[in-house]
């Protein structure tokens, strides 16, 4: 009797290992397929030609004359754009925020001052910005340092927002872990409860900060991947203007 429990177990433990096997090989199977997929994944850009010439000597007009072309080109989202901030130790992170204004000073979106990004930006308060607008073939890439926008400004926007997102803000305790989703709709409904039909005012844990531009690039998808590439570099009087290899 003892053997035939000693075979039976070892039985087991093989067909164990063996579907572990089994399973490992189908996902490589899978991932490989996938991955050959990918590598095949490919289109030409064709694209007018972006010079020196053809460019504002000021970005933030030339990024105004992009951005208006782009809300006429039924491009979904034209103000989606990566936000990418780091830890002092030079850990990365990147979302999709929300542009929410752009002039003479930079680049601004709106956040909770809690949440990831938040504190990066608070211990290191530089970022980089990238739009990527794929029905016209371009992108725009920002780099430069990181401020807060003034509170007046803040609760501007903020009267702005729908009454739903307005609330969000005061109940999600954004980047924090919840154990389910029960939790952010049973705040919601808490604050929905608090704050009745009565107006919404800027929590003080949200706010806006401003990306203030010392580099930014435009660059417009061109045939065989020959990208055109132009980029401005904050000088001490004016913009510097050059164009970068693809």
């Amino acid at each position: 009797m003892s053997s035939i429990v000693v075979n039976n177990e070892e039985n087991s433990r093989a067909e164990r290992v063996y579907r572990k096997v089994k399973c490992r090989s189908t996902t490589l199977i899978i991932m490989n397929d996938i991955s050959r997929k990918i590598s095949l994944l490919r289109r030409e850009y064709s694209s007018h030609p972006l010079s020196r010439r053809s460019v504002d000597s000021d970005p933030m007009i030339q990024f105004r004359h992009w951005f208006e072309e782009v809300m006429n080109a039924d491009q979904p989202d034209p103000e989606a754009m990566t936000l990418s901030t780091a830890t002092p130790e030079g850990r990365v992170s990147a979302r999709i925020v929300l542009l929410k204004g752009f002039d003479s000073r930079g680049f601004s979106f709106f956040t909770n001052f809690e949440s990831r990004k938040g504190k990066e930006l608070s211990v290191n308060p530089q970022a980089a910005l990238t739009f990527y607008w794929f029905t016209l073939n371009r992108q725009v890439r920002i780099e430069g340092e990181v401020e807060k926008v003034s509170e007046q400004e803040a609760i501007e926007y903020f009267k702005t927002r729908p009454r739903g997102s307005q609330i969000g803000a005061w109940a999600s305790p954004q980047s924090a872990e919840i154990p389910n989703r029960e939790i952010l709709e049973r705040l919601v409904a808490e604050h929905e409860s608090k704050f009745g039909q009565y107006p919404i005012e800027l929590p003080p844990h949200w706010g806006g900060f401003r990306v203030k531009p010392d580099c930014i690039e435009f660059w417009q998808g061109r045939e065989s991947r020959l990208h055109d590439r132009i980029k401005y570099t904050r000088g001490a009087d004016s913009w510097e203007i050059s164009r970068l290899a693809p």
